[in-house]
């Protein structure tokens, strides 16, 4: 299971970089806490810095493609099975589709990133999707990647959505962190901000 990250004043805001360093810090019972708050201890450990203008765009998806309300829930029924089957929070699944794809199943990318999660052909093979604009083979084989990345980096919640962006080769290559790449420091602060929005409207249901 994905480990929980508990942010104590992590700054999420709109489309623009926040200005702050990000700390984090396990606690003795494996809590993983982020602040952006600079803590002059030890124990908190800096794991991105951030600075103005250094971030672009990551996702077509966030630009207004045309209006299609319905898609937002079309597609509630594979991504919860999908989640329950590969043991990934259901909030992140959706949080990963709204960045990536804005829920257009027929999105590409320009690196050729394809369908809802955005998969690249090669991965999208190796988690089995012969068809990667099917809404239900691409969840599935999102969420089963998503699966294989927080195995890879032993369940933690942020670094395996850096992973999924920027590729867990990067997040190993800088000592189990984010790297420190715009887009890839972007990215995780849309997906935590949907994930934590959608973890919200879920546990209200």
């Amino acid at each position: 299971m994905l480990s929980v990250a508990v942010f104590s004043a992590l700054v999420l805001g709109g489309s623009s970089v926040a200005q702050a360093d990000i700390y984090r810090y396990i606690d003795k019972d494996g809590v993983v806490h982020f602040t952006n708050i600079r803590r002059h201890n030890k124990r908190w450990k800096r794991i991105m810095r951030t600075g103005p203008g250094k971030a672009r765009a990551v996702s077509a998806a966030r630009r207004g493609r045309g209006l299609d309300p319905g898609r937002f829930t079309r597609y509630d029924r594979w991504i919860k099975q999908a989640a329950a089957l590969y043991h990934i929070p259901e909030a992140l699944v959706r949080a990963v589709i709204h960045v990536e794809s804005n829920y257009y199943p027929r999105a590409v990318s320009s690196a050729g990133a394809q369908g809802l999660m955005q998969l690249m052909p090669m991965t999208g093979r190796g988690m089995g999707v012969t068809d990667p604009f099917d809404p239900r083979q691409n969840i599935f084989g999102g969420t089963r990647f998503l699966r294989v990345v927080a195995n890879r980096l032993r369940g933690d919640l942020v670094l395996t959505i850096a992973a999924y962006h920027a590729g867990v080769g990067a997040v190993l290559k800088y000592g189990r962190n984010i790297p420190p790449y715009a887009t890839t420091q972007q990215y995780v602060r849309w997906v935590l901000k949907k994930y934590y929005r959608y973890r919200k409207q879920l546990a209200m249901r």
